[in-house]
Parts: structure tokens; C-alpha cells; sequence
């Protein structure tokens, strides 16, 4: 979808290689959170419009969701994420690549380690086990690439299945703006300035009031030398030479 100068995409499911099973045609619908299928929207994709990526999605194929990341890294235009439910999962690895990552209040995100189903015997379970060690730390990357956090403290996010807010995915540096934010800050600058403006009437006030108590205190003096003039007059103050 375009709107302006920038391209709306959308992650609103589980991000997966084929879609529903048809059972009419005996075969799978195309997945529009496929990684072939973000290949063919940014190939139309006009060189210098905004792609504006929106998430809702609790994640999916590690595979598919690595391959979305990628081709998004690799395209030339300005990437802006908006995670407008959740981002879970690689949903949220996917948000990684762009240029603005941003949440909206009331989001989260999720952070764990990855899993698979497998069978086997005990050698082969182990290798799984192995593989999965490699496939952790090579999808740790993403994330330290921006993050504020070291690598210790990410893994035991991940192992805690860790859910981020807004705030707390701004504090390690996972994302880089929590919408609707900035009108909140305005609105306390507002009050600030409205405190600013009363605090400058009271100082006002009190400045006003001291002008009124030094007339006082000079209408209070005036009796004191008229009396000392009429004494002159009256020749009641006599001088000696």
C-alpha cells in the first residue's frame, strides 16, 4: 500500500513460509509474511520511498523471519518500523533492520531463546542441541548491533523468555522511540510554562506590594518634617551664635 512518498507494509501474523492449506487444491496458499513474498513487495518498491513497516505478530519461522530481516538491511531506503501490537520472537528481530524502530504504547516485546521440534537418536538430538547454541548466538548479533546491553545480560534475557514495554525496550536500546510520547512531553512543557508565567505574576505581586510599603513608609515621614518646619515659623526653635 502507498501513501505520499512511503510504502505501507505489514507483518499482522505469524511469520511462515506457506500460508493456509488449501484443501480445495490440495496445496498452500502464499504467505504474505514469507521472505519471498517481501522480496517481490521491495522489488516494486521506488528507489527514495519511505517503506513504513508495521508489526503485529508473535513471530515464527526463525528461517523465513532472518530472511525478511536481510532483505530489508540490504535495501536502500529509509525503514521505518512501527510495532503496533506485539512484536514477538524474530517479529521482533525482523523490526531490528529498520532505520526508526518505534513502539506504541501498550505494545511489548519478547525476547527467548530459540526452539525446534526434532527426532532422533541421542547423537542426534545433541547436534540439535549444538545447532541451536549456533543459530542463538549468530541471531544475538542482531540485536547487539544497536543494543545498549552487553551480550551477558542479553543471553539471560532471552533464557528468562524476557517481555519488554515500550520504556524498557528504549532503556537496553532496542528500539529508538516510543510513539506518542513526544505529545506528552508537550503537554508538560505546557504546564511548565503556564507554572513559569504564574510564579512571574507572583514575583510581580510582591514587587508591587513592596512599592506600596515604601509609600507608606515615606507618607508616614512627611507629618514629622512638616511639624519641624511650622516650629521654624513659629519661632519656637531658637538658634544661638
Amino acid at each position: 500500500m502507498q501513501a505520499e512518498n512511503k510504502t505501507l507494509l505489514y507483518i499482522y501474523d505469524d511469520v511462515t513460509e506457506y500460508g493456509e492449506f488449501d484443501w480445495n487444491a490440495w496445496e498452500y496458499k502464499d504467505s504474505e509474511t514469507s521472505a519471498k513474498y517481501f522480496a517481490e513487495k521491495l522489488s516494486d518498491i521506488p528507489e527514495g520511498q519511505t517503506i513504513e513497516l508495521h508489526i503485529n505478530s508473535n513471530g515464527g519461522s526463525v528461517k523465513e523471519g532472518v530472511a525478511i530481516y536481510n532483505l530489508l538491511k540490504q535495501c536502500s531506503n529509509k525503514k521505518v518500523g512501527i510495532v503496533d501490537g506485539v512484536a514477538h520472537s524474530v517479529a521482533f528481530l525482523i523490526l531490528q533492520a529498520c532505520d526508526e524502530r518505534k513502539m506504541c504504547l501498550g505494545t511489548t516485546a519478547l525476547v527467548h531463546d530459540m526452539w525446534m521440534y526434532c527426532s532422533g537418536n541421542a547423537a542426534q538430538l545433541r547436534k540439535y542441541a549444538d545447532d541451536l547454541d549456533d543459530m542463538m548466538e549468530a541471531n544475538r548479533q542482531v540485536f547487539l548491533e544497536r543494543a545498549n546491553i552487553n551480550e551477558e545480560e542479553l543471553i539471560e534475557l532471552m533464557q528468562n523468555e524476557t517481555y519488554l514495554t515500550p520504556d524498557k525496550a528504549l532503556k537496553y536500546g532496542l528500539i529508538d522511540e516510543i510513539m506518542n510520547k513526544k505529545t506528552e512531553t508537550a503537554g508538560n512543557e505546557e504546564v511548565l510554562e503556564k507554572l513559569s508565567s504564574m510564579q512571574r505574576q507572583l514575583n510581580s505581586q510582591e514587587s508591587f506590594r513592596q512599592q506600596i510599603a515604601k509609600m507608606k513608609e515615606r507618607q508616614q515621614k512627611k507629618p514629622e518634617k512638616n511639624k519641624i518646619l511650622e516650629l521654624f515659623k513659629g519661632g519656637t526653635i531658637q538658634g544661638k551664635i
